[in-house]
């Protein structure tokens, strides 16, 4: 697995073996962050369910001021935490141990993304119904197409939707923020 573009462009991320994780391919980071290219640039992105950190640490490598990491498999929480000091970027990361559903709505982030591993694919709505109590500006769904999402959770609302092969990416916002 590598950094697909940015500052950290083409450095190799540690990563572990087997199902508990489920990381992000290549080619999706790609698309998400050539959609998302014009918000990451001093943005705080939250990269729940991390695994690897592969997501937020992309984000970082692409100008993000801070990533936060959710994480509760304490060999992935670790991971994390050498692929940061690898890159040295420690001082702009927080990595949190612990299950991202207790977590997730805790943290202010103007990006939200979500992609649980498939023995937690149960908590997608559970996830997007907390973040919908107080949406951020923007929340990002990874799935895949036999895991439908709904279109709108509390506040937060579809505004688009990427396939890509098995994987859909879903983006949700407040289309009509409360003041």
């Amino acid at each position: 697995m590598r950094v697909i573009g940015g500052e950290f462009r083409s450095r190799r991320l540690k990563t572990l073996s087997g199902n508990a994780l489920r990381p992000t391919p290549d080619r999706m980071r790609e698309t998400l962050f050539d959609v998302l290219a014009a918000r990451i640039p001093g943005a705080v992105f939250l990269d729940a369910y991390a695994g690897t950190g592969a997501v937020g640490i992309e984000a970082l490598s692409r100008g993000a001021a801070r990533a936060i990491f959710l994480e509760k498999h304490r060999p992935a929480v670790a991971l994390i935490r050498e692929n940061l000091a690898a890159l040295g970027v420690e001082d702009r990361a927080q990595v949190v141990m612990g299950p991202s559903l207790h977590s997730i709505a805790t943290y202010p982030a103007g990006i939200v993304f979500l992609d649980p591993p498939y023995d937690l694919e149960v908590e997608y709505a559970t996830a997007l119904d907390k973040l919908g109590r107080k949406p951020p500006p923007l929340v990002i769904a990874q799935h895949s197409v036999r895991q439908p999402l709904a279109d709108e959770y509390g506040r937060l609302r579809r505004t688009r939707s990427i396939r890509q092969g098995d994987n859909v990416l879903s983006f949700y916002q407040e289309l009509d923020p409360v003041a």
